[in-house]
């Protein structure tokens, strides 16, 4: 029995008639999105960087040449409003990750792209990233993670 379990069982008490299965799948899955982004958060920490300042690094840069994306396709990769994105780009500029670049196409459009210390900390932080993605998920036996991807994948395509 874990903490879900036994918040489900004070439902069951309290409202013998209301069906908490599906609270028990989303809270398990919340708590296991919380652990995950907190290890994560505390390894960008550690390289100098934000969940949210690496995670437009990374975009830019698995982009491939030039790693330089406008506002809006960096927007369509995330799951965040316009005026985060504009945020998320202002501290990153500030820092010198990224800048801004005119369009040659267009005068009126820009696109940002990585700077080479951009660059140079995403990829300083990248190994450390996915070595700790791997060891999250390593308490698993390799069949179950297998599942669990499965599962994810097919409930992610139905919404």
């Amino acid at each position: 029995m874990d903490d879900v379990d036994k918040i489900r069982a004070q439902w069951a008490r309290q409202c013998p008639d209301l069906d908490t299965a599906p609270m028990g799948l989303i809270g398990r899955l919340a708590r296991v999105s919380q652990h995950m982004s907190q290890a994560m958060a505390a390894n960008f920490a550690a390289h100098g960087l934000s969940s949210a300042g690496f995670d437009v690094l990374a975009t830019l840069l698995r982009s491939g040449p030039p790693h330089a994306l406008s506002p809006g396709q960096l927007l369509a990769t995330m799951m965040v409003t316009s005026g985060t994105m504009t945020n998320r780009i202002d501290q990153l500029e500030k820092n010198g990750l990224v800048a801004r670049q005119r369009s040659l196409a267009d005068k009126r459009s820009y696109a940002i792209g990585l700077t080479e210390r951009g660059r140079a900390a995403v990829e300083g932080v990248l190994a450390d990233h996915v070595k700790l993605q791997a060891d999250l998920v390593a308490i698993l036996p390799e069949d179950e993670r297998a599942q669990l991807d499965g599962l994810l994948r097919s409930y992610l395509a139905r919404i």
